[in-house]
């Protein structure tokens, strides 16, 4: 049940000096990533989708539910379908950041400053988290790779409930690295799991990895308290 989101090209080798551990300020967080236009070996890219805004018209225009097993799951105004609970997480996102320049090695619970992020005390939910780490294969062409994630990240936008999208630099010496989407639910990853771009790009991601390892998590949030906590997921639905 997840997304395929693949890594730009970056020459691990070429990099000096480890990418700073703060978002890069340098772009809208909330603009679809063009890697096209992204420098590679910058620094880890975070993006939220607007959640509070339509989606744009190109994303839904050629969209023909009865078409799809997994329809996408936005209002017919093109407006995401949010709860409470997970536009608080979508605020407390903007501050997401690693705790460490070892993320692609270090436990999901400790990569992140989960810690810090706060929600009101009276909101009780649950979230879905995918976590890809991985390495990229010498030399590995990854031109078409990316024009399908392009379509597939579009595909993810238009079924609606990703809240998250992140991902980060190689380690320089190791080569791995890892990215993370958090989702509104399972239901939702499986909504865009399923659909054409993201099978394709499945399929040239398989050839393009030396590593590539899933993980899945529940980010979950207990009425009278203020912080969330990270636990491996271990079967049944997640969110709503």
């Amino acid at each position: 049940m997840t997304l395929i989101f693949t890594h730009p090209p970056h020459p691990a080798a070429s990099l000096k000096t480890p990418a700073p551990l703060e978002r890069s300020t340098s772009r809208d967080i909330h603009q679809v990533p063009d890697f096209n236009s992204i420098d590679p070996r910058s620094k880890p890219l975070l993006y939220l989708p607007p959640l509070l805004s339509s989606l744009p018209e190109h994303l839904v225009s050629n969209v023909h539910p009865a078409t799809h097993e997994h329809p996408p799951l936005s209002t017919k105004t093109r407006l995401p379908d949010i709860d409470p609970a997970s536009l608080s997480l979508h605020h407390a996102l903007h501050r997401f950041k690693p705790m460490t320049h070892k993320y692609a090695s270090t436990p999901y619970a400790e990569a992140f400053n989960w810690s810090e992020l706060r929600l009101p005390a009276d909101e009780e939910r649950d979230w879905y988290c995918v976590v890809f780490r991985s390495k990229r294969k010498n030399g590995s062409d990854g031109i078409s790779l990316y024009d399908a994630d392009k379509l597939a990240h579009e595909e993810a936008v238009r079924n609606g409930g990703l809240i998250l999208y992140w991902y980060g630099i190689p380690d320089q010496e190791t080569g791995m690295n890892m990215s993370t989407c958090i989702w509104q639910s399972r239901k939702h990853a499986s909504a865009a799991n399923s659909q054409p771009h993201h099978i394709q790009a499945m399929k040239l991601a398989a050839g393009a990895y030396e590593v590539y390892k899933l993980e899945r998590y529940r980010l979950q949030k207990v009425y009278g308290e203020v912080g969330v906590t990270i636990e491996p997921y271990e079967g049944g639905e997640v969110g709503w």
